[in-house]
């Protein structure tokens, strides 16, 4: 048996070499419209948050610009008009229809911000309102959980950075289609998959954890095991990890640990590993090279991308994870309960 979620995580590949195409040329656009701004604002919900958290990591480690996360209810629910000039919002939407984010990008541009959509929505509200509309190829996404779409966002903020003068080399985004489609393979013929998702099929949750550029992995993965696997799931930085949290890390809740192969924050994150396994846990990795593999009771491949375009394939092992173990707990990952493709808030 396999479901939608299992066929659109094979298509990614693809989904990506068209986004990446299509959009690299954009480069200029982005670098022109954004002349006269200082920072960036995200403005998102759900799966797109999580890309959100990618970007801002990217434009500030890379770019050297400040950027944060938007509040959506300060303009919708409080109507709170801020001072935006000097600020590029870019507001992240799968559909391109959440209303909610329409207006907030509206009224981050009648407070003086420019404005970038990240959309799969051709034609939709989100990119009509924007002065920029960078559109993924992902294709139609008929499982609730969002895989192509939420990749090919990542692969358009990776341009944003690149129109934004990060210093990184444009090749790199290049090879990322072929390196997910070798990843999707290795993850499959995986020993380690069947065992990780039978262990998890025996406890009530995880701790996912990760830092930096893989954070917005960490939150992306214990979202899908949430609202794919109904798994209590908690998607935490390792350094808020450390402060308090990894005392609810036991034999009944193992932690999954995420990271690129290289990088600033993947001695952290195997040292986290042999902390928790030395407290009696099970620490599952995700990425991270033979460094967190051997750290790690067991673990799934990673991408072999540098950090700053890692995400990109390293939510991916994630992906076929959930769905498989969706499958084992007896669930159809394609329609979790309680939720719809798009979903509307105030």
């Amino acid at each position: 048996m396999t479901s939608l979620m299992r066929a659109e995580v094979g298509q990614q590949p693809d989904a990506l070499r068209r986004t990446i195409d299509a959009l690299l040329p954009r480069t200029a656009d982005i670098a022109k419209l954004a002349a006269q701004t200082r920072q960036v604002l995200f403005i998102a919900r759900g799966s797109s948050d999580n890309a959100a958290v990618y970007g801002r990591y990217l434009v500030e480690s890379h770019a050297g610009r400040l950027a944060t996360l938007a509040a959506p209810s300060i303009a919708t629910t409080y109507r709170r008009r801020l001072d935006l000039s000097g600020v590029l919002a870019v507001a992240i939407s799968q559909s391109g229809k959440t209303e909610e984010i329409v207006e907030t990008l509206d009224w981050a541009a009648d407070c003086g911000a420019r404005t970038v959509a990240v959309t799969n929505g051709e034609g939709s509200p989100l990119a009509e309102a924007a002065e920029v509309a960078l559109l993924t190829r992902a294709g139609d996404e008929k499982a609730v959980p969002a895989t192509k779409t939420y990749t090919t966002q990542l692969a358009a903020l990776s341009v944003l950075g690149l129109g934004l003068g990060a210093d990184v080399a444009e090749d790199d985004l290049r090879r990322v289609p072929d390196e997910v489609a070798g990843l999707i393979e290795a993850t499959e013929a995986s020993e380690a998959l069947p065992r990780i998702v039978e262990e998890l099929a025996g406890v009530p949750g995880a701790v996912v954890s990760g830092r930096g550029i893989a954070f917005g992995t960490a939150l992306e993965l214990a979202l899908k095991i949430k609202e794919a696997c109904y798994l209590h799931a908690m998607g935490l930085s390792y350094a808020d990890l450390l402060h308090g949290p990894i005392a609810v890390v036991d034999a009944q809740t193992p932690a999954l640990l995420v990271a690129a192969g290289s990088g600033p924050t993947l001695s952290g994150t195997i040292a986290l590993a042999e902390r928790v396994r030395g407290a009696g846990a099970a620490a599952y990795g995700v990425g991270g090279g033979p460094g967190l593999a051997a750290a790690c009771s067991a673990a799934l491949p990673g991408p072999g991308l540098p950090e700053w375009v890692a995400p990109l394939g390293l939510i991916v092992p994630g992906q076929i994870l959930v769905e498989n173990l969706a499958r084992r707990l007896g669930l159809d990952p394609d329609v979790p309960r309680g939720l719809n493709k798009v979903t509307q808030t105030t």
